[in-house]
């Protein structure tokens, strides 16, 4: 049972420094943010291109990006388990590069949304399998930890992808931004086999069947720790991944910005990373469930005066106070990210590939439908993004304090 085996899974010795092992990891696990914030400055040179009209399709080309990883991370879950990380990682790598080669080329909307879908299926291939090699090497507040200095580096990606996507568009078209990714992939896959061993000793594999899958999805699908910790974070991610595709939308149409869109959007995205840098020096004192419970108040907190003061100016409260407030409530959502996947985690042992599919496809089936939603009635205003900040934030408290209430005793 995939429960018994988890208590006597032997750790794997880390082969690596923490700071390459950190670096590696956030790289490896970047490929995800590089693919969506690089593109962010496109939107509306593909839109002309393409000849798409209505402003919520271009938002499409970011959130569908995640419907493709979800459905990629339920496959590369069990073979990361089955076939080990190594392997898991350079079919992900080759996906990734022809769902790439198929939006470099696309003609119509259609086809580059299918590009994308392909294109994130492929790239959850690595991020699976990174998540699993942390799980094999740590637990606990330990992997909290190593999970906080991950996304401290991670965040300097969708902080630079913007400039970087908008740099490629001063030079070349859009088509070049994704060329990019083609080396990007390649140079990140070459230093990982190089420098990074097998984590997954074949006598630990768990090889591919339906029987097999069924038992260990039952056992990580009715572990009420793992699945309201999923659901936490589903629902808070939803609200920021709605943020996150109509952020073109906001600074440079809203709020007009133009060029300067960047630097906003790396500006609250430094102060994601700030806070996992913060984490990863408190957790090993403080507990991750301390941290979240602080951070989950704090997001209540914070986009609560922001919906305030969209209700007070028309949902347009100005851009200095905006960014003061996604500031703080960002930093929040630093904590809240490493801490919630890591508590999900911490109970799944060998099952880790399974384990992190499923609760990465799960927070995406949760996340995507939510951030559309909240996407089709964002036009002129930040109104529809505050309620949806607030709406999904306490929805996601609720998971957590039933995550976090004591048994009652018997």
């Amino acid at each position: 049972m995939p429960n018994a085996r988890s208590t006597t899974a032997a750790k794997v010795k880390p082969a690596l420094g923490l700071v390459e092992f950190v670096a590696l990891m956030a790289l490896m696990t970047s490929l995800v943010a590089l693919s969506i914030d690089a593109m962010l400055p496109a939107l509306n040179q593909i839109a002309l291109d393409l000849a798409i009209t209505d402003p919520q399709d271009t938002h499409l080309i970011v959130s569908l990006f995640f419907i493709g990883m979800a459905f990629g991370q339920l496959y590369f879950g069990p073979l990361s388990d089955a076939k080990g990380r190594r392997y898991t990682i350079i079919t992900g790598l080759i996906i990734f590069g022809l769902g790439t080669v198929v939006c470099m080329f696309a003609e119509s909307l259609k086809v580059l949304l299918i590009g994308r879908v392909i294109q994130a299926f492929g790239v959850s291939g690595p991020r699976i399998a990174a998540l699993a090699v942390i799980r094999d090497q740590y637990k606990g507040e330990a992997m909290a930890r190593v999970m906080s200095f991950i996304m401290m580096v991670f965040i300097l990606v969708p902080m630079l992808a913007p400039s970087f996507g908008q740099a490629v568009l001063f030079w070349f078209s859009w088509q070049h931004i994704f060329s990019s990714f083609l080396v990007i992939g390649l140079l990140t896959g070459v230093w990982y086999f190089l420098r990074q061993p097998e984590t997954l000793p074949k006598d630990k594999r768990v090889p591919f069947s339906w029987h097999q899958l069924y038992h260990s999805s039952r056992f990580i699908l009715s572990n009420k720790l793992v699945m309201f910790y999923t659901f936490s974070m589903g629902l808070v991610f939803g609200g920021f991944l709605a943020y996150i595709s109509a952020s073109q939308t906001v600074f440079q149409v809203i709020y007009d910005t133009g060029d300067l869109f960047p630097l906003y959007f790396a500006l609250l995205a430094f102060s994601i990373g700030f806070a996992s840098f913060i984490n990863g020096t408190l957790v090993m004192r403080l507990g991750m469930r301390k941290l979240c419970t602080w951070a989950i108040f704090g997001w209540l907190g914070f986009t609560s005066i922001l919906l305030i003061m969209c209700l007070i100016y028309e949902g347009l409260p100005p851009l200095n106070y905006l960014i003061s407030i996604l500031f703080a409530a960002f930093f929040c959502i630093g904590i809240l990210f490493g801490n919630l996947n890591s508590m999900a985690m911490q109970p799944l042992g060998d099952t880790a590939g399974l384990g992190a599919a499923i609760i990465g496809s799960l927070s995406s089936i949760i996340s995507v439908p939510s951030a559309v939603f909240v996407g089709s009635f964002i036009e002129n205003s930040m109104t529809p993004i505050a309620i949806g900040f607030v709406g999904f934030g306490f929805a996601s408290f609720l998971f957590f304090w039933f995550a976090e209430r004591p048994k009652a005793p018997t």
